[in-house]
C-alpha cells in the first residue's frame, strides 16, 4: 500500500472515532451515548404542556378514586387536581395506591356507578356462597357436648365460699 491510501484510511478512522468517543483521549469507546431521563424532566414537560392548556387548580380535594373494570381502584390521597374545562382535561398528580374495591368499603359506596355496583354484588354473592372460612356452606357446626351451665354454677359457688 502506498502512503496516500494509508493516510486516507487514517483520516476515515479518525472521523469515525470522533463520533464514537465520549470523553477525551484515552477513554473507552462507546457505541451509543446513554442519556438518563429523570422524573423531574418528565414532570417539567407535563407541567409546561398543562400550562399551554391554561389549567386551574382545584383546591380542597382530599382523595381521588379511579375504578377499573376488573374491580381494582387507583386511590390518590391528597392529590393535586388541575382542570381545563374548554379542553375537557383533568390532571391528577400525587402518590397513587392500587387497591381492591373490597378494601375501600364502605366509604366508596357513594362513588360507585351501576357497573361497579353489579361487580360488587357478584363479589358479595361469591363470598356468601363460600362462607366466612372460605369453605362451602355444607359444613355444619358441631354439637356441644356436656353441660356448661352446671360447671359455671359450681364456679360461682366456689367463689362465694
Amino acid at each position: 500500500m502506498d502512503s496516500k491510501a494509508i493516510a486516507e484510511r487514517i483520516k476515515k478512522l479518525q472521523a469515525q472515532q470522533e463520533h464514537v468517543r465520549i470523553g477525551g483521549k484515552g477513554t473507552p469507546r462507546r457505541k451509543k451515548k446513554v442519556i438518563h431521563k429523570t422524573a423531574a424532566a418528565d414532570d417539567k414537560k407535563l407541567q409546561s404542556n398543562l400550562k399551554k392548556l391554561s389549567v386551574t387548580n382545584i383546591p380542597g380535594i382530599e382523595e381521588v378514586n379511579m375504578i377499573k373494570d376488573d374491580g381494582t381502584v387507583i386511590h390518590f390521597n391528597n392529590p393535586k387536581v388541575q382542570t381545563s374545562v374548554p379542553a375537557n382535561t383533568f390532571s391528577v398528580t400525587g402518590s397513587a395506591d392500587n387497591k381492591q374495591i373490597t378494601e375501600m368499603l364502605p366509604g366508596i359506596l357513594n362513588q360507585l356507578g351501576p357497573e361497579s355496583l353489579t361487580h360488587l354484588k357478584k363479589l358479595a354473592n361469591n363470598v356468601t356462597k363460600l362462607g366466612p372460612d372460605g369453605k362451602g356452606e355444607d359444613e355444619d357446626v358441631p354439637e356441644l357436648v356436656g353441660d356448661f351451665d352446671a360447671a359455671s354454677k359450681n364456679e360461682t359457688k366456689a367463689d362465694e365460699q
